[in-house]
């Protein structure tokens, strides 16, 4: 019997007791719904082949392989293999894979001209200990904003690139580290649900169009101190077999980053972007 359950009061839902593979449209209406209400959502004890989880993901928009190449599945390019190859032929640990996600908030996909409608993983192998990844709601951060603060940036572009103001970009091939910025409303209206979001990501936001750089940088630093707010997240514990996927539209995440190295945690995901007939850009 399929059950969902909140997992927290303002962001997190878990679907159990169903086989995604089975799943008929009618029966995959509420379950996509619990997720736009949630932003992100937990199934557990799933079961697929690398196939069965890519046309399970399909039923949330079009796949988009990630600009990170060296990452990618080698006979599956919509796949991105996480914490895969992490030691170096040396035995050294790449922190740039063991610790990838973790190096603070963030969104996917805010540097493409068309951002990241959602992110999906597949919990492959799972560490004893640690693992973690949290999420936060980003309606619950637009809604703590001071209202000078939603003044100021309604209607107010942001430009965004990978690598952002830290210039972190050691995932990506040379040929791809220096695209422009791509151009987004920091105050986003979700095209589903009608709800306003603070669209941020102090890893990847460069600056606040039509802003002096000073303002601009006091700008930045303002929001990230309302990205998280305390009754607006949530933490999941992976186990084997769990899918999560959240809502780039309108939440952050980030790795825990503190699972014993000499243990795997791997994961299948894939950047899910909107169907071609409804794709749009973030401003709308």
């Amino acid at each position: 019997m399929v059950q969902i359950r909140w997992m927290g009061p303002k962001i997190g839902v878990q679907v159990s007791g169903v086989d995604v593979r089975k799943l008929d449209d009618a029966s995959f209406a509420p379950i996509y719904q619990a997720w736009l209400d949630h932003n992100v959502m937990v199934v557990t004890g799933q079961d697929l082949t690398i196939d069965e989880f890519l046309a399970y993901s399909r039923r949330f928009g079009t796949i988009s392989p990630h600009p990170s190449k060296s990452t990618r599945h080698p006979d599956y390019p919509e796949i991105t293999l996480l914490g895969v190859n992490k030691f170096d032929a040396d035995g050294k640990l790449n922190q740039a894979i063991y610790r990838r996600g973790a190096e603070g908030w963030h969104t996917d996909g805010a540097y493409d001209v068309e951002p990241f409608k959602a992110t999906q993983l597949y919990g492959v192998a799972i560490p004893s200990v640690g693992g973690d990844t949290l999420f936060a709601s980003g309606y619950a951060a637009y809604d703590a904003l001071p209202q000078r603060l939603k003044d100021r940036l309604e209607g107010v572009l942001g430009g965004f690139t990978y690598g952002g103001r830290r210039n972190s970009t050691a995932l990506l091939n040379p040929e791809d580290r220096d695209l422009p910025p791509s151009m987004h409303p920091i105050i986003r209206t979700h095209r589903e649900t009608g709800r306003k979001s603070l669209y941020f990501d102090p890893g990847k936001i460069l600056f606040v169009e039509g802003a002096e750089k000073a303002e601009s940088d006091d700008l930045l630093n303002e929001l990230e101190h309302f990205m998280i707010q305390p009754d607006g997240e949530y933490r999941h514990k992976w186990a084997k077999g769990d899918i999560v996927i959240w809502d780039n539209r309108c939440s952050y995440h980030m790795a825990a980053g503190d699972y014993p190295p000499d243990q795997d945690r791997i994961h299948w995901r894939v950047s899910i972007k909107d169907w071609p007939a409804q794709g749009r850009l973030a401003a709308e």
